[in-house]
């Protein structure tokens, strides 16, 4: 057994307990038995109430998180060739099939479908056993309160409770940067379903706990409670005030809204910090421990990323497409590392301050080893103000970056053939894989995938999305070598416009200035294994400054005096040293990297400003002319446009012979199911389709 393979065993081990703890939580040997022995055991006067919890529900994830930082370091350093024996289509591909291909959810795995079934379980033995356990001693909180109310209240209460186990994996799936995601081999922008499911289900869960609670105090005459912020125990204000806060963030999560009214969507969810603050002042210190993981990693990699957001990235130039898109191409450090389909948020201030947007990078690591590039469609207000402001003749614009984020590996070179599904700007991602795969070509004896591009488009003018495939600057990009056959549908448009009405497409160089710097990694190439040392050392930190302020401070107050120390004091103080402790040690850690990430950017240099040259959409007009640059002409060669049509998909795919055919979709919602539904239909078994929504 080689390490990687110790490390997987430990991972798995220590996971199962963390589950099997979940899963003996709410019965009655755990409450009757188990309890008072890990209290008398583990609850000391460093950690009060909470040791059980920190013990048994926190350490295990952040011991994972902390150790699969430095597997993944070590996988990292081990990937320095691709090879076809990694192909994990044999056996276990019918896990990875879509099982289920509808909206809202869209396309689920089998293995998914597993896991959620496996979820929802969780959630209906947690229920059934609290309130069996809780049916067998029922208190009853006011005279003359008759059983039926009692029993009300007590399913209303354990209802919050399994919401609760909902929250200790909400915030994993939004951890950018986190381990946990690349151990079990997703991406953040592949598992934000992850995120919008469980939020949906605990928003159900919180809604009846909140209104069962409401209807009890009204039958039981006790509606003063709802005002009630109590010393010894919870606080109803604050989970109204959680509920109130958490209702706004659902209304305005819906896919209408994030579609059409993106920016009501992105403010109003900015209230989640607030609405942390008041869920966990309603649960209690205790119940805080429960779900400590998640939110401890959500809070480092958000400092993290907003310390990287506070240099100025360099751009040095934007290629202006004629269908409205852009391309914009900023300096980066030789030593920042990133797998196609990667995707890069973007913020410019002279738009707005606040407001961030995902973007799919178009270049190649490999490819071009100190650029990086991201396509910019115009379909929001906040891109169409982006080009209006390129488009004005600026000479510099102000932008910051958080990022790149994207897959562990390449690991769509495995197949033998590739089948890209794109429409409209979705075929943004597929620019990088095509850019890969010409950079693996032109290593000997090594053999890439074949490449079967099928994008849609509604103009004739987005055919110069195609000109992304060739980057910018004088990288060489022999296209000559590939297997590539790219099939372009005009949905919307019966013959060829007149070529003369043809606009060029234009290249903006921006001046430099000294303030920017190249895009690089805030923790720089061995950035595993630092985000490893700001996981383990602040929460180390935070539970030695914990065991000493409760022991030295909180603890006398409780046992010398005649005062109990406060409930929700118990819970700022938690997240306060949360906060303090992550921001001193990855403050810390950014600072020492910061120097060497600024020896590795490369001095600007002045650039003259080209000739505008034709889009490729001029040139599938005018194939017979003579074309100066090969890679040009090897592009227009391996295209073939079709007016007023739309792509059969089935036929597409059934006509793949190759035994092992990787099929990436991306674009609308719609598409994506089609050839989902395609793929899982049983009727051809070479095809393994992988689908790339950015839905935000």
């Amino acid at each position: 057994m080689n390490s990687m393979a110790v490390f997987r065993l430990i991972f798995l081990v220590v996971f199962l307990g963390w589950l099997v703890v979940w899963i003996m939580l709410p019965t009655k040997l755990y409450k009757n038995t188990w309890t008072p022995k890990l209290n008398s055991k583990l609850n000391s006067t460093y950690f009060s109430g909470q040791g059980t919890n920190l013990l048994l529900l926190s350490f295990p994830m952040m011991f994972i998180a902390a150790l699969g930082c430095i597997y993944l370091h070590a996988k990292k350093q081990q990937r320095s060739s691709y090879s076809k024996s990694v192909v994990t289509s044999n056996r276990l591909s019918f896990l990875r099939r879509p099982a289920l291909v509808m909206a809202p959810l869209g396309t689920v795995t089998a293995m998914e479908l597993a896991f959620v079934a496996m979820f929802i379980a969780l959630l209906i033995w947690s229920l059934g056993n609290y309130v069996y356990v809780s049916f067998g001693h029922l208190h009853i909180h006011k005279q003359g309160e008759k059983v039926w109310q009692t029993k009300f209240r007590t399913v209303s209460l354990r209802l919050g409770y399994v919401g609760n186990i909902c929250w200790a994996f909400l915030f994993f799936p939004v951890t950018r940067g986190s381990s946990i995601l690349p151990l079990v081999g997703l991406t953040s922008e592949s598992s934000i379903k992850y995120h919008i499911w469980l939020g949906h289900l605990s928003m159900i869960l919180f809604a009846a706990h909140t209104v069962g609670f409401v209807i009890y105090w009204a039958v039981t005459h006790q509606m003063a409670q709802m005002l009630e912020w109590s010393r010894t125990w919870v606080s109803n204000v604050a989970g109204e005030i959680a509920a109130v806060l958490a209702l706004a963030m659902w209304v305005t999560s819906s896919y209408r809204i994030r579609r059409k009214m993106f920016e009501v969507f992105f403010y109003t969810h900015q209230l989640y910090i607030l609405y942390i603050v008041f869920y966990v002042l309603h649960v209690g210190a205790a119940y805080f421990c429960m779900i400590l993981p998640g939110i401890f990693l959500f809070v480092i990699d958000r400092y993290m990323r907003f310390l990287q957001s506070q240099r100025r990235a360099r751009l040095d130039s934007a290629r202006l497409l004629p269908c409205g898109s852009v391309e914009l191409t900023f300096s980066k450090s030789p030593g920042l590392y990133y797998n196609p389909t990667s995707i890069l948020f973007l913020n410019v201030p002279s738009i707005s301050k606040l407001q961030w947007h995902p973007f799919t990078i178009t270049s190649s690591c490999k490819m071009d080893q100190d650029k990086l590039s991201v396509a910019v469609k115009r379909l929001g207000n906040w891109s169409q103000k982006l080009c209006q402001e390129i488009s004005s003749s600026v000479d510099r614009l102000e932008v910051s970056v958080e990022g790149p984020y994207g897959p562990n590996s390449s690991h769509f070179l495995r197949h033998e053939q590739l089948v890209l599904v794109s429409g409209g700007s979705g075929i943004a991602p597929f620019i990088s894989i095509i850019r890969e795969i010409m950079f693996e070509s032109t290593k000997p004896n090594y053999q890439v995938p074949r490449v079967l591009l099928v994008c849609a488009f509604k103009n004739s003018a987005d055919l110069a999305m195609l000109d992304l495939l060739l980057p910018i600057n004088d990288t060489p990009a022999n296209i000559s070598q590939l297997q590539l056959q790219i099939e372009a549908y005009i949905t919307r448009e019966e013959e060829q416009p007149i070529a003369d009405n043809q606009k060029l497409l234009q290249t903006i160089w921006f001046k430099p200035n000294q303030l920017d710097s190249p895009i690089c990694g805030g923790l720089g190439q061995n950035n595993w294994l630092w985000l490893g040392a700001i996981i383990a050392s602040s929460f180390i930190m935070f539970l030695l400054i914990l065991g000493i302020v409760t022991r030295y401070y909180i603890y006398p107050i409780d046992h010398n005096t005649e005062e109990i120390y406060h409930f929700s004091y118990f819970v700022l103080w938690d997240m306060f040293l949360l906060c303090a402790c992550i921001f001193l040690a990855s403050s810390a850690v950014f600072l020492f990297r910061k120097k060497e990430n600024a020896t590795e950017g490369k001095q600007i240099q002045n650039l003259e400003v080209p000739t505008p040259t034709p889009s490729p959409a001029s040139w599938f007009r005018n194939a017979d002319r003579e074309l100066e640059s090969l890679p040009h002409r090897s592009l227009v060669q391996a295209t073939k446009v079709h007016f007023f049509a739309r792509p059969d998909l089935k036929r597409i795919l059934f006509d793949c012979k190759a035994s092992d055919v990787g099929v990436l979709a991306c674009g609308p919602r719609k598409m994506r199911h089609e050839v989902a539904k395609i793929c899982s239909s049983g009727i051809a078994d070479n095809l393994h389709f992988e689908s790339i929504g950015f839905n935000w």
